[in-house]
């Protein structure tokens, strides 16, 4: 990758240039601030220090200019002339005019065009090194987790060094002891004190690197989002010009600049967006004595907002002004007129685009393209456009489009020994419930909250499902899409900050699953959507105490991350309870702790083969009744010969997978 000699200054410049350009469009409509204009002077000057800093003489001549323009003004209670205004934005679209022409060898060649040469990141982050990055820290992840195998091994040796010290400690018949016993002693001694001192060395030492792997994951995931924020000065800009070549006067207005996004998005949203102001301002605002004919302000306003809804972000764009003119709409449409048309089907035709009610052509309007690349843009991100009017009031556009990574915080919540997390947003409270507070109806189970039956609900999620017969448990009170409902926890973990991360093309996952986030340790944890939940049907709280209890998990043993992930979704969506391995080595751990229906092994992963691990299975008394499949790219007759030697039940090639055949397989292995 070649070096960018600019990378710096081209991030300090754009910030600058921010506030430059929403400073000179607070000039308009009253006397300047002194404080106001101060700080935009030194804004110019440090743009004119580090141009020069760079060897970029056209830069730094243009900052001194917007110097030169703000100085007659730096003392405050004067207003700025409309055309001086005009012109110290024509020096800002200069400089970024400037700045889009500095050679940038990680990037294409920039798109120039005054105010629209826009970069939507305030960091250009590589997203190839940040990759890179997270896939290092899955591996110091899993690293960890073997780490954190050793403590049970210290303590075992530690106990049996404690043993064997208390034997050394007991005396001969006469009450003597050897000079080479002493030593003995001396040494077993020696041997705990190392073993103790390692063992809460080494429980300190994971802890610590766990919280700053953590830690360090978060930022880096977080490195990927841009704040929504970013492309507001681009859209007051835009607001402002619209509003001078119409003769409108309009206040602009933006939300939600806190809300994180996935750079694309917001990258291939931001031309969309604009043209949503521009016709707010064109089609929607008054001309000023319009607005006062009919009672309103001089001043129109629009108001752009972002929001996160689950797996989606909605870019909101409203203005106060005539609404959308279904007559004209009605009329340009081509429709016969013996044919009726209500206002829903003309919506429609509006926003399939090709339509303008402007009555002539201007750079703003009239050709009925604007909505086309809206329309277009929404199409490919796979999203949604969105339109509601009230004649004389308004109209408000919305966009929804799906993001493959959002940040939020979540609450944390252990089902049935599965982590899983809810978006806080639609977290209402957390209750202890005792089961005396169960009402049982025909409908399913629901509890008492405020005079209101409340259903509860289940995930679904075989491998995710409470604990039963217990005393107490905890539920969690969900409120999304205008329904409440809870759902039943073994324990609340507590909030975290999360990244949404969506799920492989290939996994199958529930409707009720947004996506992933990671644990400390670089494993997934399932992000349940809280309107999936709310509309799920209410659960009887014993249905998994049916026919014996719940049924024995299948033990996926893998290397790779996507690979676990698809065959667990393949797997739940089926109604079967799913662990995860990320070795063999880790799965033997695994395997003699608990009971498992099946194990579904890998064939070449590092350490221990997948073969080794099904070897050492069945020759051990209390595993070797567990059927193994092989799930493997490895397709030769000296493969399968050998997984048929090994005692594979069934051999699968993950080039020939069919999901069908799959589940056909596991049915007939776990069928008791």
């Amino acid at each position: 990758m070649a070096k960018d000699p600019y990378r710096f200054f081209r991030i300090e410049a754009r910030e600058l240039m921010e506030q430059l350009a929403s400073g000179a469009i607070a000039l308009e409509g009253g006397p300047a601030d002194a404080t106001h204009v101060a700080k935009l002077l030194r804004v110019a000057h440090t743009l004119k220090g580090a141009a020069r800093v760079v060897k970029q003489p056209e830069i730094a001549d243009l900052a001194h200019v917007v110097e030169d323009q703000l100085t007659p003004y730096r003392d405050g209670g004067v207003a700025m002339p409309q055309p001086q205004i005009n012109a110290l934005l024509g020096s800002v679209d200069a400089i970024n005019a400037a700045l889009g022409h500095l050679p940038n060898p990680d990037e294409p060649a920039s798109v120039n065009g005054g105010a629209q040469a826009v970069v939507t990141r305030s960091v250009r982050t590589d997203l190839a090194e940040l990759n890179d990055l997270l896939d290092g820290l899955g591996e110091v992840g899993r690293e960890l987790a073997g780490l954190r195998e050793l403590a049970p091994l210290l303590m075992a040796g530690r106990e049996l060094a404690g043993d064997l010290m208390l034997r050394v400690r007991t005396k001969s018949p006469n009450n003597t002891a050897r000079p080479a016993d002493t030593r003995l002693r001396d040494q077993v001694e020696s041997l705990v004190e190392m073993l103790t001192d390692a063992e809460r060395r080494l429980a300190s030492g994971v802890e610590r690197v766990g919280r700053e792997l953590k830690l360090a994951r978060e930022m880096a995931d977080r490195l990927r989002l841009i704040p929504a924020s970013t492309i507001f000065p681009m859209l007051e800009r835009t607001c402002r010009d619209a509003g001078q070549s119409t003769g409108r006067q309009v206040q602009f207005e933006a939300l939600g600049g806190e809300v994180l996004l996935d750079g694309p998005v917001l990258e291939l949203l931001q031309q969309a967006v604009v043209q949503l102001i521009r016709n707010a301002v064109a089609h929607g605002i008054e001309s000023p004595e319009v607005r006062r004919t009919v009672g309103k302000v001089e001043r129109g306003r629009i108001v752009f907002e972002v929001l996160r809804q689950g797996p989606r972000v909605l870019f909101r764009c409203s203005d106060d002004g005539r609404g959308i003119d279904f007559d004209a709409v009605r009329r340009v449409s081509g429709l016969p007129a013996d044919r009726p048309a209500d206002q829903a089907t003309l919506m429609d035709m509006l926003l399939k685009g090709g339509i303008s009610t402007a009555g002539a052509v201007t750079q703003l309007s009239g050709r009925g393209v604007g909505l086309d690349l809206v329309r277009d843009t929404v199409a490919r991100l796979g999203g949604e456009l969105r339109a509601d009017t009230h004649a004389g009031f308004g109209t408000t556009m919305e966009i929804a489009v799906p993001v493959s990574l959002a940040a939020f915080d979540a609450l944390l919540a252990d089902i049935g020994g599965q982590i899983i997390a809810i978006p806080l947003e639609a977290v209402a409270a957390t209750l202890r419930l005792a089961p005396g507070d169960l009402v049982r109806a025909p409908e399913g189970d629901g509890i008492m909250v405020e005079d209101q039956l409340v259903p509860l609900v289940s995930p679904r999620l075989a491998s995710a499902r409470p604990v039963r017969g217990k005393q107490a448990w905890s539920a969690v009170l969900l409120k999304a899409a205008g329904r409440c409902a809870a759902v039943a926890v073994d324990r609340v973990q507590g909030i975290e900050p999360i990244v949404l991360r969506a799920l492989p093309g290939l996994a199958a996952a529930l409707p009720v699953v947004l996506g992933c986030c990671m644990d400390e340790e670089g494993n997934p944890r399932l992000v349940l959507d809280p309107a999936e939940l709310a509309a799920g049907e209410a659960t009887n709280i014993d249905e998994d105490a049916i026919n014996g209890g719940p049924m024995r998990p299948i033990l996926i043993v893998d290397d790779s991350l996507t690979t676990r992930m698809l065959e667990q979704s393949i797997l739940e969506s089926a109604g079967l309870a799913v662990e995860t391995a990320a070795s063999a080595e880790e799965a033997l751990v695994l395997a003699r702790r608990n009971e498992y229906a099946l194990f579904l092994v890998d064939v070449e992963m590092p350490g221990m083969d997948g073969y080794a691990f099904i070897e050492r299975t069945r020759s051990d008394a209390r595993l070797q009744q567990v059927p193994s499949i092989l799930v493997t790219s490895c397709d030769t007759p000296e493969h399968r010969a050998r997984g048929a030697a090994a005692g594979a039940a069934a051999y699968i090639v993950k080039g020939e997978f069919d999901q069908a055949e799959f589940l056909q397989h596991i049915r007939r292995l776990t069928r008791s």
